[in-house]
């Protein structure tokens, strides 16, 4: 007689898998694990899925988020194998540049305990000799002129910070010294989007595109809107600059927000990148941040502005974790956003 199979509760699922059950719910939202139902209606987990889980929470174990986890498990060991060698040559980036900042410890520590000043600006920078930052620009008010250089654009770049942070100025800063870059204001929502019907009614190729890409999103469930209309058109107008896009979550309602990071996640890998301003946690799910994203960080100290990775325990994720908020929260503080912009306008006080 074969013997009963064990079904585990939620809690004891977890326990055994070293996970809380909030992650259970979160791999199951995402279609990676199907528990089955009790008479009762509870979730029971079964061999098979927690075989599943075991693997989700190895591969989350390695950094991977669950967006890239979700479909490398959907297409097979193919595309594991991909996702896993393009995820081991980034750690070793990683790897590489924390060794370089180590020995610049040491050497300075070095320094320090035989009483010889500090050379450093006489002395190669080995992060300088093995990588050139993509872009690099003095930082404007409220920073006070410090440097910042980032190494690495990925094809979906947030930039995120508290209100009043600064990250728009930030934003506006980097599509100003980035040649090839131009910076997408919330002026592109006036009058109804009037500048972007404008566009689609003067160019039928490009209203094409943006109706195809419209019926795409349409069946990841986003409700259309004069907000999404304007994004699309600056997405798939025939321009090469990059576009870095003001509160891309802006007059979009959470369903359709889910339904564009989507679309957004699904672009081919050649089109060009995109800096997107976000403080919705329907945009930026830390849960499902891939190897092709990357998050900048503004801190509300107005220290320079930092890359965060995307994993509990990481310098600046928890700072990153507390700037967001659901889409109806957003929608609430949209007036106190305005009045400080107005304020900002007038007495120089700090944008958000």
């Amino acid at each position: 007689m074969n013997a009963p199979t064990e079904y585990l509760n939620p809690k004891e699922a977890a326990r055994k898998l070293g996970v809380s059950v909030k992650a259970l719910r979160i791999y199951e939202q995402h279609g990676l694990i199907e528990p089955v139902r009790t008479s009762a209606g509870w979730r029971a987990y079964g061999p098979e899925a927690m075989m599943r889980a075991d693997e989700i929470v190895n591969l989350r174990s390695m950094g991977l988020g669950l967006a890239e986890i979700t479909v490398a498990l959907g297409n097979g060991s193919a595309d594991l194998e991909i996702l896993l060698a393009a995820h081991q040559c980034r750690l070793e980036a990683q790897m590489r540049q924390i060794a370089e900042k180590a020995e610049l410890v040491r050497q300075h520590r070095s320094r320090l305990a035989g009483g010889a000043p500090d050379s450093s600006s006489d002395r190669p920078h080995p992060r300088k000799e093995t990588m050139q930052p993509v872009v690099a620009f003095d930082l404007p008010w409220p920073w006070g002129g410090e440097r910042f250089e980032l190494y690495d654009i990925q094809p979906l770049n947030y930039v995120i910070g508290p209100l009043f942070s600064g990250k728009t100025r930030f934003a506006m800063r980097l599509a100003e010294t980035k040649n090839d870059a131009t910076f997408i204001g919330l002026d592109r929502l006036a009058d109804g989007a009037a500048n972007a019907k404008a566009q689609l009614a003067a160019d039928n190729a490009l209203k094409d595109r943006v109706e195809r890409a419209l019926a795409e999103l349409a069946g990841l469930g986003a409700e259309q809107s004069d907000a999404l209309l304007a994004l699309l058109v600056v997405l798939k107008r025939d321009i090469k600059e990059v576009p870095v896009i003001d509160l891309i979550e802006q007059d979009i309602n959470r369903t359709s927000q889910q339904a564009l990071i989507t679309f957004l996640r699904q672009r081919r890998r050649d089109e060009k990148p995109l800096f997107i301003i976000t403080r919705s946690n329907a945009i930026l799910d830390l849960d499902s941040v891939g190897i092709h994203e990357s998050i900048i960080l503004c801190p509300a100290n107005h220290s320079p502005p930092t890359s965060v990775t995307a994993y509990p325990g990481a310098p600046g994720y928890e700072a990153v974790a507390t700037c967001l908020a659901t889409p109806e929260i957003r929608a609430r503080t949209e007036g106190v956003v305005a009045v400080r912009r107005g304020a900002s306008e007038g007495n120089s006080v700090p944008g958000p």
